[in-house]
């Protein structure tokens, strides 16, 4: 342990130099942080202390974190609406959605009601429970409310990092001492110090292993805020929130909206906005088990419907491209329209859910042309997945990949 924190000093004597000042606004004592992206190497020890992650068995546990609670009342709007409430109702219709949609998979929350839950609980309950992923949920707010300060607003989506200016540090010092409510604080905490600049970096080393797919997730939900629910989005940063500190899985904690704008607490205050949250969550959360899940490819019996038509997707070697023209828990029949207007369709069957794909295309501007296509052709879901060497990866990361 000594070596551990030996090199988390170093790192602290380097970082803190470099420590800006980059302020447009004040956020409220919550939780709400700009941030670039650092990377820190490791030392073997702190490494070692660090799960590998293995997907091989898909997502198959969630655990969904409604922020706040009982005492801790979180951030208010100026017509008095608390965090606590709003982050509990989202938490709750979130979990419906992928309940409902994946009746096998475990979900898990944090609360269900108006309690007070300690922040090194939630992480330990996600850990008990070995779970795939850990999604907290809060809302935003400004401390003073000046009339600049009014007229923030937006969605905000964090994952564990460090910090790279004053503001920063400061709010996750902030934000960070609501541990001060807990009984034996320092016990539950290894002696974090919610003052310390030396803590948040040494929380961010916890994090590190979970990183890239923490932010794989946190761009997707930040994409299903901006282009589906039509919110503004204030983009996907980095912090060091000790809710996501011992989480031995990838991790985000979003933000809502900020409570004191008056448009965004009229929005979130309603069962339609905490809806079109939820549903938001819901979809980047569904796009990123399609990737994360295990393929499993199926053929068709003789004599069926579709065994014309079917065959089991075939992946050539590198990172290719193809269309997923759509879902089905049961094999459609390929006879009927519009399925009949493809002469080989590749399924993949994947927890009971069944994938139908088309093409193989080596770059975007090609698959892209694809699409349009068979959008044109009756599949108005038609959307496009990336291979490499046959294993899902996400698009964006294709498109690094080939460079096109």
């Amino acid at each position: 342990m000594k070596t551990i924190f030996t090199t988390t000093f170093i790192i602290v004597g380097l970082l803190l130099s470099s420590f800006t000042i980059h302020s447009k606004h004040e956020h409220h004592d919550c939780k709400h942080h700009l941030g670039t992206q650092l990377t820190v190497d490791e030392d073997e020890d702190i490494s070692g202390l660090l799960a590998k992650i293995d997907f091989s068995k898909g997502l198959e546990t969630i655990v969904i974190d409604a922020g706040h609670g009982g005492k801790d009342s979180g951030c208010h709007g100026q017509k008095k609406t608390y965090e606590k409430h709003i982050t509990l109702k989202i938490a709750l219709k979130l979990g419906k959605y992928i309940e409902k949609a994946y009746p096998e998979m475990k979900v898990i929350y944090t609360r269900k009601k108006d309690v007070f839950i300690p922040l090194f609980e939630r992480a330990h309950l996600a850990n008990k429970h070995k779970a795939d992923l850990f999604i907290s949920i809060h809302c935003n707010a400004v401390p003073k409310l000046t009339t600049r300060g009014k007229k923030v607003q937006g969605t905000e989506t964090y994952v564990m990092g460090l910090h790279t200016t004053k503001e920063n540090l400061d709010v996750a010092k902030r934000e960070n001492e609501v541990i001060l409510l807990e009984k034996n604080y320092k016990k539950n905490y290894d002696g974090f110090d919610p003052n310390s600049p030396e803590g948040h970096i040494m929380l961010s080393m916890y994090q590190d292993a979970y990183q890239n797919q923490s932010i794989n997730l946190a761009g997707k939900i930040d994409k299903q805020f901006k282009v589906r629910a039509k919110r503004i989005s204030r983009g996907v940063k980095q912090a060091g929130f000790v809710v996501l500190r011992q989480t031995t899985m990838p991790s985000v904690l979003i933000e809502a909206g900020f409570l004191t704008n008056v448009s965004e607490e009229k929005f979130l205050k309603t069962s339609y906005g905490q809806d079109l949250i939820a549903s938001g969550i819901y979809r980047a959360f569904k796009e990123y088990k399609e990737e994360i899940d295990p393929i499993k490819t199926i053929g068709v019996a003789k004599g069926s419907p579709q065994a014309m038509s079917v065959s089991a997707p075939k992946f050539a070697k590198g990172v290719i491209y193809k269309i997923q023209l759509g879902a089905s828990s049961k094999l459609v029949n390929l006879q009927s329209q519009p399925w009949a207007k493809v002469k080989q369709i590749e399924v993949q069957k994947i927890k009971g859910i069944h994938k139908y794909l088309v093409g193989e295309y080596p770059s975007y501007k090609e698959v892209l042309k694809a699409q349009k296509y068979w959008k044109g052709k009756g599949f108005k879901d038609a959307f496009v997945v990336a291979y490499q060497d046959g294993k899902r990866i996400s698009v964006g990361e294709a498109k690094k990949l080939k460079g096109n």
